[in-house]
């Protein structure tokens, strides 16, 4: 039976938590409380490792899964909603080239699965918010798009191109599905051009510390996140899996 080990993050009092499964780099679970974020993650590692399945991986969603807590950050801004502040110790390890392409590999699908989703809803689709609240369909991927740029600069000080892109998408000058296509080309292509040093740079910033591992780490988080939260409305991307 495979053990995950959790790195939290949670409010005061163990409230608003997210829990982040670095086995399953981009695997996260949210909870009102510390209890109930804990609660859903084997869920949510199984609805992950059903993406990965049906994407090729030889993992098994069905599998009996069994966690424990390795690391729970309570102090700091943020916490709960993937703060960009936090670093755990796994943030740390330098990454190597086999890491990097599964972790690229598996960003892309995630970038196509919503590039796929906004291609085939039309305008009126994509601009309608849901009924029960939310923002629409377009202003999350909007708001996904950029994610990688601004990830992978505070990492590796600087990407060039990428505010660029998000800019022209909001204009309505580049389609949602192209611009969402060219920003995981371009951070695909930023982080394999990186040397050994940048791999294991750690930057220590007056509020924080970055690394490539946490921005890898939160260019994934960001868009499963997000990707889930669409494919809990009628008609998602992940709606058919």
């Amino acid at each position: 039976m495979k053990d995950y080990a959790l790195y939290l993050e949670s409010g005061p009092r163990r409230k608003k938590t997210m829990v982040h499964v670095f086995d399953l780099l981009g695997c996260v679970a949210t909870g009102a409380t510390t209890e109930a974020a804990l609660d859903a993650t084997p869920d949510a590692i199984r609805a992950y490792l059903g993406f990965l399945r049906r994407h090729g991986e030889d993992v098994d969603p069905d599998a009996p899964v069994r966690t424990h807590v390795a690391e729970h950050v309570a102090e700091g801004m943020w916490l709960g909603q993937g703060s960009p502040y936090l670093v755990f110790a796994p943030d740390l390890e330098p990454i190597g080239t086999q890491e990097i392409e599964t972790h690229l590999r598996r960003f892309h699908w995630m970038r196509e699965a919503l590039a796929d989703w906004a291609r085939r809803r039309t305008a009126k689709q994509l601009d309608t918010a849901p009924k029960d609240g939310g923002r629409s369909g377009r202003a999350v991927l909007l708001h996904v798009l950029g994610g990688p740029g601004g990830y992978l600069s505070a990492a590796l000080g600087g990407s060039k191109g990428f505010s660029a892109v998000a800019g022209a998408a909001e204009r309505g000058e580049i389609a949602l599905p192209d611009a969402l296509r060219r920003i995981d080309a371009m951070a695909s292509a930023r982080v394999r051009a990186t040397t050994r040093e940048e791999r294991s740079a750690v930057v220590q910033r007056p509020n924080d510390v970055r690394t490539l591992r946490k921005a890898l780490r939160r260019m994934l988080e960001h868009d499963w996140e997000h990707l889930t939260e669409l494919s809990r409305r009628r008609g998602g991307p992940l709606a058919g899996d």
